[in-house]
């Protein structure tokens, strides 16, 4: 597939940063990473137009991501897949065929990550054209730390966002963060790059004093880590005064996915939801479910003030999830907010039911503090 007088462009949808690790493992083979337009109404539009009407929303962005990269001139669009039952499976013939009908030429091509390193080494070689092995190597290890330290980064964000004086600090020094890391084309640029951008997020101004909210987010991994799709959700709740942890993000992803257990420490978070979900759900029923229901039960452990999950319309996995929720919180005490999203999804009742959500837990965190007081006294 490598051409030696021009180098081949290819494509791969937005997931909110991880646009970073492909542009990185790409480039490092030789193949020109095209990076989309950033994920848009535009783009839903698109992606909506030539959908089926029942299919999720991330099949809907992503055929969208796919049309706005042909158009901007692209060899190859890849996307990943994976084994299941999840509808994931079925994304990649189904958009295939989709832009063949629309007449486009493009080339397709996907990464099948549960393959693990050799499903990555294979497609760098089919992109490439190489066999350089310690090349491919190279170039998978600077993409996974890629993926590690943008995570890093954007959990430095969700701490200090929920406590900065000036709104929107936290976000530009995020941004120039992830500018440091974009330009980082080695391992130990990179080391340099995670280590200035903490620093910038760390010079913003802070309450360090100020009575937050900690609430894990969690739900289909698509919408949980792509900005567009959750509408901004962490920017909205941290000006809220809530610090937000994802409970599913890349570098989870990538540690139950492709990295061998012998460089694994610890739990990892599938791992945790075999061993959580259990009282609740017996097996893996696909998607994100069962890490899902695991994690209400690893919030109630660590004592966080609510939990919010998110997923698309029509999702199988995630609407088993919601069924099993009302138990759970009879047993958990813990409350749980549930989001569906589409490209319907209205802003203002989405915020709505938002601040709803952070006075309930407000009142609740009250409630408790002052039962507390009570019982010392006695």
């Amino acid at each position: 597939m490598a051409n030696e007088t021009k180098k081949i462009k290819v494509a791969f949808p937005h997931m909110g940063t991880i646009y970073l690790a492909w542009e990185k493992a790409l480039n490092a083979m030789g193949v020109e990473a095209y990076i989309p337009p950033y994920t848009s109404k535009k783009t839903l539009s698109l992606g909506t137009k030539n959908s089926p009407e029942a299919i999720c929303l991330p099949y809907k962005l992503i055929l969208g991501n796919f049309i706005e990269a042909i158009e901007g001139g692209v060899d190859y669009v890849s996307m990943i897949t994976s084994p299941g039952i999840c509808r994931l499976g079925e994304y990649g013939r189904n958009i295939e065929q989709v832009l063949i009908e629309l007449g486009y030429k493009t080339n397709y091509i996907e990464l099948s990550l549960y393959d693990g390193f050799k499903g990555m080494i294979d497609y760098l070689i089919r992109l490439s054209g190489s066999k350089n092995y310690l090349k491919i190597f190279s170039a998978i290890y600077l993409g996974v730390r890629t993926v590690f330290a943008v995570d890093e980064l954007q959990n430095f964000l969700s701490y200090h966002r929920a406590r900065e004086i000036h709104k929107g600090d936290s976000e530009k020094a995020f941004n120039k963060a992830v500018r440091l890391i974009r330009k980082a084309q080695n391992p130990k640029e990179l080391s340099i790059a995670l280590k200035e951008g903490l620093r910038e997020i760390s010079n913003v101004e802070i309450d360090k004093n100020k009575d937050v909210l900690h609430v894990d987010l969690t739900g289909e991994i698509y919408i949980v880590n792509d900005e567009f799709s959750n509408q901004y959700m962490e920017r909205e709740l941290g000006a809220m005064g809530v610090q937000v942890r994802r409970s599913l993000t890349i570098s989870s992803f990538l540690k139950d996915a492709i990295i061998p257990k012998m460089f694994k420490k610890g739990e990892t978070h599938l791992e945790r939801a075999y061993r959580l979900a259990k009282p609740y759900l017996m097996r893996d029923i696909g998607g994100d479910a069962l890490e899902c229901i695991s994690d209400v039960l690893y919030a109630k452990e660590r004592n966080v003030d609510g939990l919010i999950h998110v997923s698309p319309f029509t999702c199988m996995p995630e609407i088993m999830s919601q069924n099993i929720f009302p138990k759970m919180r009879e047993d958990v005490n813990l409350p749980i907010l549930t989001l569906i999203m589409d490209e319907q999804t209205g802003r203002a009742g989405y915020i709505t039911r938002l601040e709803a959500f952070v006075d309930l837990m407000r009142r609740k965190k009250m409630r408790s503090k002052i039962k507390e007081k009570a019982t010392q006294t006695v």
